[in-house]
């Protein structure tokens, strides 16, 4: 086609024809900017991969590419949680690495030849895209195309979604947002329509959920709450009734084909409202049915007899498989949900996760900026127009608006339902006022309403330009946040000297391609848990834990090492048959998330389990109750393995021209334990700016030297 006859013909199109052709326009945009403003971190740096979790991703991603799919299911990896292992198709959501393995093949195929690595790196951005489009298609079953296109537009920048969906962060949020805005899609047009094509559509896409992302248990208990809401309301009807049974039914016979899922569905907490509201559907469904062909004497008695004999079997049948066991009591993670206290008291490990902190009102404002204020805007709109898929958006909102304050991690869940909200809210509130902005000065009436209502078109004009004014300040705080907080790889830091240029940290990669060419290949590597999976995939030796933490007792004992004197960890160490010791430090550099910043975590779930009931968390503070490092420090934490680690050497070192050899620039003091040497490790690597370090763990003395 000539594109300069595309204006003539676009011309002749119709009214209609040309509103589709522009939202089809607006809708394309926004589904390519929000791929855009995902490559920030690609322009930066080179293609990496970024964070702790994605290394992991990458690794099983590329043994399933050049292995396929049956090896990679029954995986034995001997590379962590020596000497236990891990079966990796048994203890993972396959989801994320089965779609970059599958476009993998079909691009190579096609005859594009790329690698593994660059589609690990690029699929968040694909999927966000992808996200734009059902945010769309959502949003517009809920209100109208105008506020679907504003919403669209909305989460295709949004901080809270750009966080897990950069290029390079290779997670399973990264597919899981799509995957969850698709199933609500397709729920609400079942609920709308009671077609059991939409439905069986639905509970494929919640299959795709299960087998990409734990969150998928969100899912399964909002969708049986709007069930239940509508319920209540007297909304239940046969189109409810049909797209319920058929989501519920199908889609827990689909997740429990997902190995790590199995059985959970039918037998774990989480998962029995979803079981209860489909008990309750055919109930209420009964009862319309024998209400509707008995008489009301006939229908009382049937009522009474079913009513107690149902109500005392699930009673009975509950409190019975749960005393047994069969049914299980909720996860730890699932109790920090609704006890933010829970985890910090009673699972040490689950609150180290930074993630897992409460969220700050900062943070709300950060992510999502504007949104914050329009969300409620939204909800008033929704409410004044209330429908079965409005209700559903409205218990989205105020479920995952508290999850996101509890957890920091689920402000991911909350970022979509805020755009759809303040879409509705934004379109509703323009198209309010630009109304106004075509006053016809002809019409009586007209002239009748602008006598009651002064300057109305110039209060509209202000209330437009305002709403276009912060949209834009969005649209720039967007691109602000993804470049400054998103786009930078942990694993690749970055600082601007006092000249201004920038200066690029990369030690840890240097330390473990150090580790990779410099030590047996059946080394057993000890650090904290954080870089397991960094060590593993790049490295490529030996860990004892890493970020799947699910054993709780083998972290426990690496905490005991590092919070022990160096004689007490070399025996925990030997035990362990531990050969080289890496640790993180920032010191030197003022890198702040080093191990000593995170040494409280290591004593508190060191001291957690049965041998390590010695270690006391209050041994390591001052008497005072302070966490120093200076000599003024508690003498447990001036001499444990962790601090003699992290300093050693690092008393003849100065950091800042008018301070004393040994300033800590993080911790802004000067060491307090200096002249110290090491009996039990040597120094093997430290690298350029010391951010990592690497020690070997020294074999016994031979006995018969005097």
């Amino acid at each position: 086609m000539d594109v300069v006859k595309l204006p003539q013909l676009i011309s002749n199109l119709s009214t209609e024809k040309k509103e589709t052709f522009l939202k089809l326009v607006i809708l394309s945009g926004a589904a390519i900017l929000a791929f855009a403003v995902r490559l920030f971190s690609v322009l930066r740096y080179e293609s990496v991969i970024h964070e702790f979790d994605p290394y992991f991703n990458y690794r099983t991603t590329k043994f399933l590419a050049d292995e396929g799919f049956y090896n990679f299911h029954n995986w034995f990896d001997d590379r962590a949680w020596y000497p236990l292992g891990r079966i990796i198709g048994g203890t993972i959501y396959p989801g994320l690495m089965v779609t970059s393995a599958l476009f993998y093949h079909l691009l190579n195929f096609a005859n594009f030849s790329i690698d593994v690595r660059n589609v690990c790196v690029f699929l968040a951005p694909f999927f966000s895209s992808l996200t734009v489009i059902v945010t769309y298609l959502l949003t517009k079953e809920l209100s109208n195309a105008s506020s679907a296109l504003v919403s669209a537009c909305l989460i295709a920048a949004v901080p809270g979604y750009i966080s897990r969906s950069v290029a390079g962060s290779y997670d399973n949020e990264g597919i899981a947002i799509f995957c969850m805005l698709l199933t609500y899609w397709l729920w609400v047009r079942s609920v709308k329509t009671g077609s059991i094509c939409w439905a069986a559509s639905c509970a494929v896409a919640y299959f795709y959920m299960v087998s990409s992302w734990g969150g998928y248990v969100f899912l399964i208990n909002l969708i049986p709450l709007h069930v239940l809401v509508l319920m209540i309301v007297g909304r239940f009807s046969n189109r409810l009734y049909v797209a319920y049974s058929t989501v519920y039914v199908l889609g827990t016979i689909l997740s429990m084909q997902i190995s790590f899922v199995g059985f959970q569905p039918v037998s774990t907490s989480e998962h029995m409202a979803s079981l209860g509201v489909f008990g309750l559907c055919q109930l209420l469904a009964f009862y319309n049915f024998a209400k509707s062909k008995l008489t009301q004497k006939q229908f009382d008695a049937l009522f009474r007899s079913v009513a107690v004999v149902v109500g005392s079997a699930a009673a009975i049948g509950v409190v019975g498989l749960t005393v047994t066991g069969k049914i299980a009591p909720w996860t730890g993670r699932f109790y920090s949900l609704l006890d933010p206290s829970y985890a910090k008291n009673n699972i040490p490990i689950i609150a180290s996760v930074s993630e897992h902190q409460p969220t700050s009102w900062s943070s709300f404002y950060f992510d999502l900026q504007i949104l914050v204020i329009f969300f409620p805007v939204g909800l008033y709109y929704c409410f004044k127009g209330l429908t079965e898929a409005n209700i559903f958006i409205v218990l989205y909102g105020m479920t995952s608006i508290y999850f996101a304050g509890v957890m920091v991690r689920l402000m991911l869940v909350l970022a979509p339902v805020m755009c759809i909200l303040s879409g509705i809210g934004i379109s509703s509130v323009l198209a309010t006022y630009v109304k106004n902005l075509e006053g016809n000065k002809g019409d009586k009436k007209s002239k009748k309403s602008d006598e009651n209502y002064p300057k109305k078109s110039e209060f509209a004009s202000l209330v437009v330009f305002f709403m276009a004014f912060i949209l834009a300040n969005y649209a720039f705080h967007c691109v602000w946040v993804t470049s400054e907080a998103y786009s930078s790889p942990s694993i690749v830091l970055s600082a601007r000297g006092g000249n201004g240029d920038k200066i690029i940290f990369d030690d840890f990669r240097e330390a473990y391609y150090w580790l990779r060419y410099n030590t047996p290949e059946d080394a057993k590597v000890m650090s904290w848990w954080d870089y397991g999976y960094q060590i593993t995939a790049m490295a490529n030796r030996t860990i004892l834990v890493d970020n799947n933490t699910w054993n709780n007792t083998h972290i426990s004992r690496v905490g005991q090492a590092m919070a022990s004197p160096e004689d007490k960890a070399y025996e925990i160490m030997r035990e362990l048959d531990v050969d080289y010791v890496l640790v993180i430090f920032g010191g030197m550099v003022g890198y702040s998330s080093d191990d000593i910043n995170k040494f409280m975590w290591m004593v508190r779930i060191g001291g957690s389990t049965e041998k390590g009931t010695h270690i006391k968390e209050s041994d390591y503070y001052t008497p005072q109750g302070e966490y120093r490092v200076d000599k003024d420090g508690a003498p447990k934490l001036l001499n444990c393995l962790m601090y003699k680690l992290s300093y050693y050497r690092f008393g003849q070192v100065y950091t800042e021209g008018d301070k004393p050899p040994g300033y800590d620039r993080v911790r802004n003091a000067e060491i307090g334990n200096k002249n110290f040497e090491l009996s039990k490790l040597e120094e093997a690597y430290t690298t350029e700016h010391w951010m990592v370090r690497i020690y070997k763990v020294k074999d016994l003395e031979n006995r018969g030297q005097p």
